[in-house]
């Protein structure tokens, strides 16, 4: 634990999570072997401590270090950066020149980034890592080079495989050790730390008194996804240090800076995607789910109706005939007499719940209407819904240039129901 705590101090590593530590103390043991180490990690996390550690630790620690950020050398000069190239090689190449491979003998290469490399690159680096062989870009003499080399990415590896960007021989090359370092979001505990180291690294700098957080603020801090990791919590230090006067950090102050997340749904509208509702607003959308809760009684209703033409009246018990009650309004039935012959006919004793029901059965009358019921409310409050429900079936129906199937099945309707709608609302013109 102290040799740990020793490689904290010397390279300003602040923080106790688990995670980290483990990080931390597999690159102590690797560090006196030469395997290669591949480095995990989104980007800020501090990737870049554990090659240096690695290479403090190891029998290279005299020999040159180089680090090579893969990702900000342009894709035409990369292979002359890392092996070198002949006089002559190219539009340029006025004199020859040692590549970073052949500059590092001996010592040890770290690869940031490595995830950016070209393919044509890659297979030159593969080439190193097996035989520890090299050429010069323009050059037919093989040279040798005896280089650790240390990667880091923030790069999904296994995707970049599968997608062809990245060789799949040269992943298990470089990943003999896999060496994850966790995101800030995950140490909770190690935020406030890190926040007072720079606070004082920053004071002392700029020569301002440092920066401290009220307990509210070390909680809002604590609560915040920091998706520039550390490097996000430095820049916020050090940009508060330089900028306010005022050295007590409040939770509104900090909330200027770093505004939290709101996790509340919201609708959403991507332009690459397609949309699946048409709707104009917020209030077209409830109208939508209050159509579709209407739908919904509509069919159960029909349900009931061939139930009780299967079963015949006289068959129902006096339970069934309390569910009709609770289906069918007074209203609705009295619509319903009128329309179909009286096939359901209920008392109302006056009270709001309907009481006592009667179910006459008339042998007469035909059944085969009872599923083209459509249960219509003459409610003046039940106009506006009506409008609402008429304005959603054209637009649905003018979206797909009058496919009612296609319309249907947006508006969540069976296609009979959207034919009952049609010609109730004289659409069919």
């Amino acid at each position: 634990m102290s040799e740990l705590q020793n490689i904290k101090t010397r390279f300003g590593i602040i923080g106790n999570y688990p995670a980290l530590n483990r990080a931390l103390e597999k690159a102590i043991q690797v560090a006196p072997t030469d395997i290669s180490v591949l480095v995990i990690g989104e980007s800020g996390v501090g990737k870049e401590f554990i090659p240096k550690i690695i290479h403090s630790e190891s029998r290279r620690k005299h020999q040159p270090y180089i680090v090579v950020n893969c990702g900000a050398i342009p894709e035409g000069t990369i292979d002359s950066e890392l092996f070198g190239h002949e006089k002559g090689a190219f539009t340029g190449a006025t004199a020859t020149r040692k590549g970073y491979f052949e500059v590092a003998d001996g010592g040890t290469i770290f690869l940031d980034e490595v995830g950016e490399l070209p393919l044509q690159t890659q297979v030159r680096l593969l080439r190193v890592l097996e035989s520890g062989e090299f050429m010069k870009v323009g050059s037919s003499q093989v040279q040798k080079t005896n280089v650790r080399i240390v990667a880091a990415t923030n790069v999904n590896m296994m995707k970049a495989i599968q997608d062809g960007r990245f060789r799949e021989d040269l992943y298990y090359r470089l990943n003999t050790v896999q060496i994850d370092m966790p995101p800030l979001r995950e140490r909770k505990g190690d935020i406030h730390l890190l926040f007072r180291k720079f606070a004082i690294d920053f004071a002392e700098k700029y020569r301002m008194p440092e920066l401290e957080l009220e307990p509210s603020a070390v909680h809002y801090i604590e609560s915040y996804s920091f998706p520039g990791n550390v490097r996000q919590l430095r820049n916020l230090v050090e940009q508060m240090t330089v900028v306010e006067r005022e050295r007590n950090v409040t939770v509104e102050k900090l909330a200027e800076y770093i505004p939290m997340e709101s996790n509340l749904p919201m609708v959403v509208n991507t332009p690459n995607t397609p949309k699946q509702n048409d709707f104009a607003s917020e209030r077209e959308i409830m109208y939508k789910i209050l159509f579709d809760m209407r739908s919904d009684i509509n069919d159960l209703k029909s349900l009931t109706s061939e139930l009780i033409k299967n079963r015949g009246a006289s068959d129902l018990s006096n339970h069934e005939k309390s569910l009709i009650n609770r289906i069918y309004t007074p209203e609705t039935t009295a619509t319903q007499s009128s329309n179909t012959g009286s096939l359901l006919y209920f008392e109302n004793t006056g009270h709001p719940a309907v009481q006592n029901p009667t179910i006459i059965s008339n042998p007469e009358d035909s059944y085969e209407d009872i599923e083209d019921v459509e249960i219509e409310e003459d409610k003046p409050e039940s106009l506006s819904l009506q409008n609402n429900e008429k304005d959603l079936i054209v637009k649905a129906l003018e979206k797909h240039k009058g496919r009612r199937n296609k319309a249907a099945e947006e508006l969540g309707i069976s296609q009979r129901t959207l034919y009952r709608k049609i010609k109730q609302y004289n659409l069919e013109s």
